[in-house]
């Protein structure tokens, strides 16, 4: 059973920058092509940023050109949960960090083999903890 992680408003305003608060906290969204991890191809592992939970490996990011990283598997998941989103007139899945409930992003099932799927996450919802060489 995964321990929940709950702070106040205040403490998770106190620990995240606006954005990041914003997206995790407010079910925001960053632009596209805008986010730190977009084109990144440095390899490790992809952590919640509000509680280190790990979400996704280098190992399955690939380039979706959808302008936010995308992954086709998280790391282990029972560190998400899916809900259903239907904001902006259409029904989407929403991703969760099961541990602290930040927003994550969205599932799309038009991703590569051999998941099919494609794990569309904000930048600022992540923390890559680099490889070391």
């Amino acid at each position: 059973m995964t321990k929940k992680i709950i702070k106040s408003d205040e403490e998770w305003k106190s620990m995240l920058t606006p954005e990041q608060y914003h997206i995790t906290r407010e079910k925001g969204t960053e632009r596209p092509f805008s986010g730190e991890y977009n084109n990144s191809k440095e390899k490790g592992i992809y952590r919640c940023v509000c509680c280190g939970a790990e979400l996704f490996s280098s190992e399955t990011k690939f380039e979706s050109g959808s302008g936010w990283p995308s992954f086709w598997a998280p790391v282990n998941e029972e560190n998400i949960k899916e809900e259903t989103d239907n904001s902006l007139g259409m029904q989407r899945i929403e991703l969760i960090c099961n541990m602290c409930d930040a927003h994550l992003g969205h599932v799309f099932p038009d991703g590569p083999k051999p998941t099919n799927l494609r794990y569309c996450i904000n930048s600022a919802a992540l923390e890559l903890e680099k490889e070391e060489s």
